[in-house]
């Protein structure tokens, strides 16, 4: 599956960060990880740290799918907002869902500091109304936050005027967001992990997977094997290859970064906060460390790269239109276009541990702008279904929810 179109930032910023070599003979494995994004690479981390035996297979370069797209803000908010989410899936699974996200930032957080990840940046999240209408569901989002302890400010239309020169009516600033380069981060943990046993081989397609009883073999393109005793699917929105189930809807996001702006000559909205708004789909936006703007959304549901390339300018002008009409006084001047491809779930949550008719398999789908945070929680959920320990959240992502 092609995942992308145009020139991610991340690659273009960072190259190919590390090479390693392609599978080149038959191996054993206590768990195989198939997908070297960074869902893959958090599901290494968290088997090593818990000294368990693994290897990662990846079909293309480390990081090449999803990852080099990802805009990467992390939020504990998801696409399906709390008051919604509650009515759902009821409001004990639904509260524990954004407190695991919240949860998993901080873990990300600490994650960075081992592994001297300088692009982690906590800034605050503001979430506004992107019409009058949409301001009485947002208070009641804004009440059930407060009420659940989330920290949070309600933001009328002259604070937001005042605090980030945007002319809404209604707002919701949050403080336990972030953001990173999701596409370094994945190679970074993979070095690290690599330093403590982790094999790593990309460039390495596997064709054909066996489920039993008591392992799984893998085939790869080059004909050889892997026998593990545990397989962690981490593929992202390929997973439709591998499962009959329908589980999520593909479409695609168009994202632009700008040139590299003058700190002195432009002044941006307060604390440079991750942004996003009530419409669907949204806007969303985040600077760089390198002091530039990072803007996506014109989201639809799609996943031909032939079309997807064909509208990249215009979803780029429409991009810039809703930027531009949010905060005409900045003048933003685009370098990099791309689309890439998510997927969205019935509630909004991923799919995470067994799934039936295969044994010894394990999933770590986490789907939509959460993808990340996500992916924390399945990997603290994997690690301890191989350790035979009880997960208390487990049943929130199960795939018969």
């Amino acid at each position: 599956m092609d995942l992308h179109s145009g020139l991610p930032f991340w690659l273009v910023k960072n190259g190919i960060l590390e090479d390693y070599p392609q599978l080149s003979k038959n191996t054993k494995c206590h768990v195989v990880i198939l997908g070297g994004g960074i869902t893959g690479a958090l599901q290494a981390y968290f088997l090593i740290k818990a000294g368990i035996q693994c290897i990662i297979v990846e079909k293309r370069s480390i990081g090449l799918g999803s990852t080099c797209a990802s805009t990467a803000l992390l939020q504990y908010q998801i696409d399906t907002k709390l008051i919604h989410l509650i009515e759902k899936v009821g409001a004990k699974d639904a509260i524990r869902s954004y407190k695991l996200c919240a949860e998993s930032i901080e873990i990300i957080e600490n994650i960075s500091k081992e592994i001297d990840h300088k692009e982690f940046k906590r800034v605050q999240t503001l979430f506004y109304a992107s019409h009058t209408k949409h301001v009485k569901d947002l208070k009641k989002e804004y009440e059930v936050h407060k009420e659940n302890g989330f920290n949070v400010n309600y933001l009328s239309k002259g604070d937001l005027k005042k605090n980030y020169g945007i002319n809404k009516s209604g707002g919701i600033e949050s403080f336990h967001s972030a953001q990173i380069d999701a596409y370094k981060f994945c190679n970074q943990i993979l070095e690290f992990c690599k330093l403590k046993g982790l094999e790593i081989y990309d460039r390495t397609d596997v064709v054909h997977i066996e489920h039993h009883k008591d392992q799984v073999i893998l085939k790869t393109n080059g004909g050889h094997t892997i026998e593990a005793d545990w397989l962690i699917y981490a593929t992202g929105y390929e997973i439709t290859n591998y499962i009959d189930k329908n589980i999520v809807k593909l479409n695609t996001t168009w994202a632009v970064v700008s040139e590299q702006l003058e700190n002195k000559q432009v002044k941006l909205w307060n604390n440079k906060a991750l942004i996003w708004e009530t419409a669907e789909p949204y806007l969303y936006m985040r600077t760089t460390r390198d002091n530039r703007i990072m803007i996506g959304g014109e989201d639809e549901q799609m996943n031909d790269p032939r079309k997807r390339a064909l509208k990249m300018n215009n979803k780029t002008d429409r991009i810039l239109k809703k930027f531009n009409k949010l905060f005409p006084e900045i003048k933003f001047k685009p370098e990099f276009q791309w689309a890439g491809t998510f997927g969205t779930t019935k509630d909004g949550l991923p799919y995470i541990g067994t799934y039936q008719n295969k044994p010894r398999g394990l999933f770590a789908l986490g789907f939509g702008g959460n993808g990340i945070t996500f992916s924390i929680i399945g990997s603290e959920i994997n690690r301890d279904i191989i350790l035979g320990k009880n997960n208390k959240d487990r049943h929130i992502f199960r795939f018969d929810r």
